[in-house]
Order: structure tokens, then C-alpha cells, then sequence
């Protein structure tokens, strides 16, 4: 079993704050002083600069406007980026040379619910330490500087131009995707006027898909987490590939040509090893606790290191750093590639696992035929307490049967979701039904001992 070890937080988590419109923190109230609180720190040592990004939610319009009173409050300016892709919030905040940026976003989550993330000034995640300075503001009484030091808020008409320049710059000049048929699934999200835009610009025949938001469609039925309408285009227009992102661009899966799922591990494996091809390929992958064993495997087949870190593209992006590597991610359809930015960017990686294909001549299928994936069952059970199931004894009690039961065939994974009020149980094995079951005996304990009695159980398989 295993626990992810972070300083304690009381309203962040593993990638922000996060929850339902309506409810707290997720109020209009809160967000006042949390906008407050984030301009007071970044304010510390002058007036601020925080650029503001957000996905197509309709709660997005009122969360920004007071989240821009509580800055302006504050004294730091604002500039408002509209929808844009959390990297590209990322990407711009550094340009721009601000301060801070913020993302307004729930990523995959359905509409009604919405969160925040924050990026320094260099891009990168807010460390611990930032974060909880954050929340040491958020406990004191909100005050409002002088009217002469009040901040100011302006539009910025060009993110988005700015944002597909830099995409295309992330490969060669002379790369082009003419001949290409590929079929893009937005999600109804932050990428809709984006990423199309990058891929056809540089030669490909796009098909869009979920590209009319409506500011309560964002991830309905479409985008990563829902690849069977990117699927069913790609069979339909006889594609060559599809590409999928999640509502705030930040994650990324494909389908290749005969209709198959790619996903992030998939997509990881194909960049590595075409980099480990080319020569450029620096050091080792990071993967996550989730990653699947197969691409471990054939990672240590092709002599490219690999290591795990906790779930979360924050504890890859840690590890890659400490190590001096640049290629990461997670299954989900996270990946990293640190060489050209500086957090997980959807359509950079798409672009670099288009690269492979056009330098290789090869399909997608071809080159993740190597990656035999080992069956893998994930059950997230609804609990209201996740952190408490790490020291509950009936559940490890279960775990270490299992363990013994698999004998070192398989692996076993509980672990406290950081974005949802959600246990995630996951075994890992070589006999797909035996796996499904030991995870279905699982989540029973988790359900009945750790949760207080049933509840809903929501799974995922592999």
C-alpha cells in the first residue's frame, strides 16, 4: 500500500484546490480572499503582475471576476488570458514576465465542478512552502490597500497566437504533417480554438471534434477521459490518428489508425524511444506508482532507466529534475517533456509523438507494439475520509493477503485521491480475472471497514 508524503495543506491539494461549484472552498466568497491572499503574498516585496487563464466552464466567468477583486484588492495587477490551456497559462505567465499565474480549471472534471492552480513566475507548480503561505493569508482578516495602490486588470487580445507560435516552435522548421488525416478532440475545453489551429497550420487534414463549448459540455462524452467519440471519427473519416485532450489541455491520449486507445504510457514509450533513436534522448522516464509494469519492461529491454514517483505530474516533474531527466508522465495522458516546457503540455507531446510518426514512416500502433500491457483493474470508491484508509487495519490486513496471493506476480496499489473524495484501488497481475477480482475484494474492505459501510464504487479497468 501507498501513501503519497506531503506537507500538510488544508485547502490544497496535490494540484490545486478543486471541489463543486456552490460548495466551499468553491465560492465566490472564498475565492475573493483566496484571490486576496495570493496577491498579498506575491505582493511581498512590490506590486505583483498574476496572469489569469481559465477552461470554458460557465462558473469560470464569475470565479475570475472576484478572484481578480480579491488581487486587485491586494495591489497586484491582472492579466486576463480568457480560455487558454493550463501550459499555456504556464508558458505565458513566463513571457510576460509575471509574477504568478493562475489556472481556473477542474481539468477532467464534469462542469459543475471547478479549481485552481497556481505556476510561478519561471512556470512551474507553486512549491509547498508558497502554498502555504497562501494559506496563512487566507486565515487572517482581508483588508484592502489604498486607492492609489489598487491593482489594475487588462485583457491580453493575443495569448492565443502566442500560445500556437510557441506549440509549433517545439519542432523543426521543416516539420511537416501534410499527407496527415488526424482527428482532434478538444473536449469542449480550453484547447478548442488552439489546437487545431497548431495542426493544421503545420500541414495536417483535422477533423475537430468537441470544439463548440457551451460552458456545461466541457469533458461531457468527449476528450481523453471519453475516447469513443474520438474513436468512432477516426474509423468514420478514416483517420490516420486521433488525438484527445482533457478539458484544460494538460493531458493527452491518441487512437491510432484501427481505432485503438494510446495512452499516456503508450505515448511515453514512443518519444523515448524514438529520442534514444535520434541521440537526444537525456538520461531515463519517470513514471508514476499507476505506471503499468509492461512499460517498465520494455523500458529496461531497450536499456532506458525508469523510476516511479507518487502520482501527480508535480512528484514526476520532482523527480525528473533531481535526476536531470526530461521525458515523464502518467497513463492518464500526462507527459512531460522538460527539455521544451516546463509542466505537462498536452499538445507539445502530442506534436513530439508526431514527430516519431513522420521521421519513422511508421504508424502508431507500429511503434507501441513493443509495450505488452499487463491486465490492470482500478475500483475508486467514494469515502469521506480517503487519508484515513492508509491506517486502517482491515484494509492493510487485505492488501497483504493479496499480496501473498500474487506472489510477486502483480502488485497492489490504495492510495487517497488528491483531486476527488475518492479511494483509488488498483492491482496490477498477469491473469486479467484474477486481477479483477482481487480489486473487487479490495474495494469491498475499503467500502465496508474504511468507508463506514457501502458505497458507491465507480471502476476503471485496463
Amino acid at each position: 500500500m501507498s501513501a503519497s508524503t506531503s506537507v500538510s495543506r488544508k485547502y490544497f491539494g496535490t494540484d490545486g484546490i478543486r471541489g463543486r461549484v456552490g460548495q466551499h472552498p468553491i465560492t465566490p466568497d472564498f475565492w475573493l480572499r483566496l484571490g486576496w491572499a495570493t496577491g498579498r503574498v506575491f505582493a511581498s516585496k512590490g506590486r505583483a503582475h498574476v496572469v489569469i487563464g481559465k477552461d470554458t466552464r460557465i462558473s469560470g466567468y464569475m470565479l475570475e471576476s472576484v478572484l481578480e477583486s480579491g488581487l486587485a484588492a491586494a495591489g497586484a495587477n491582472v492579466s486576463l488570458l480568457g480560455p487558454m490551456p493550463t501550459p499555456a497559462v504556464a508558458y505565458l505567465t513566463r513571457t510576460l514576465r509575471a509574477d504568478a499565474g493562475i489556472v481556473i480549471s477542474a481539468s477532467h472534471n464534469p462542469y459543475y465542478d471547478n479549481g485552481i492552480k497556481f505556476f510561478d513566475g519561471d512556470g512551474n507548480k507553486l512549491p509547498d512552502s508558497v502554498e502555504l503561505e497562501i494559506e496563512a493569508e487566507l486565515d487572517k482578516t482581508m483588508s484592502c490597500v489604498e486607492s492609489d495602490q489598487l491593482g489594475k486588470a487588462q485583457r491580453l487580445p493575443d495569448a492565443r497566437g502566442r500560445y500556437i507560435e510557441f506549440c509549433k516552435a517545439t519542432v523543426s522548421r521543416g516539420f511537416s504533417l501534410r499527407g496527415l488525416r488526424v482527428a482532434i478532440d478538444c473536449a469542449n475545453g480550453a484547447t478548442y480554438h488552439v489546437a487545431p489551429r497548431v495542426f493544421e497550420e503545420l500541414g495536417a487534414d483535422v477533423i475537430p471534434v468537441g470544439v463548440s463549448p457551451d460552458g456545461v459540455n466541457i469533458n461531457d462524452q468527449c476528450g481523453s477521459t471519453y475516447p469513443a467519440a474520438l474513436i468512432e471519427t477516426v474509423r468514420e473519416y478514416r483517420a490516420d490518428l486521433g488525438i484527445a485532450f482533457d478539458g484544460d489541455g494538460d493531458r493527452v491520449i491518441m487512437v491510432d489508425h484501427n481505432g485503438e486507445t494510446i495512452d499516456g504510457d503508450d505515448l511515453i514509450y514512443i518519444i523515448a524511444r524514438h529520442r534514444q533513436a535520434a541521440g537526444s534522448l537525456q538520461g531515463g522516464v519517470v513514471g508514476t506508482v499507476m505506471t503499468n509494469f509492461g512499460l517498465e519492461k520494455q523500458l529496461q529491454a531497450h536499456n532506458i532507466p525508469f523510476c516511479r514517483a507518487n502520482v501527480g505530474d508535480r512528484y514526476v516533474l520532482e523527480q525528473l529534475r533531481s535526476r536531470d531527466w526530461q521525458i515523464g508522465g502518467e497513463a492518464s495522458g500526462h507527459v512531460l517533456c522538460l527539455d521544451l516546457t516546463t509542466t505537462g503540455d498536452a499538445i507539445v507531446a502530442a506534436l513530439q509523438v508526431l514527430v516519431a510518426v513522420v521521421e519513422t514512416g511508421s504508424s502508431l500502433a507500429e511503434l507501441c507494439s513493443g509495450v505488452e500491457k499487463m491486465p490492470q483493474t482500478m475500483i475508486n470508491v467514494k469515502v469521506a475520509d480517503p487519508s484515513s484508509v492508509a491506517d486502517n487495519a482491515a484494509v492493510r490486513e487485505a492488501v497483504t493477503d493479496v499480496e501473498t496471493q500474487l506472489a510477486g506476480r502483480g502488485r497492489v496499489l490504495i492510495r487517497a485521491s488528491g483531486t476527488e473524495p475518492v479511494v483509488r484501488v488498483m492491482v496490477e497481475g498477469e491473469d486479467g480475472a484474477e486481477v479483477a477480482d482481487f480489486a473487487r475484494q479490495l474495494a469491498h474492505v475499503v467500502e465496508t471497514d474504511a468507508a463506514g459501510g457501502p458505497v458507491d464504487a465507480l471502476a476503471a479497468r485496463r
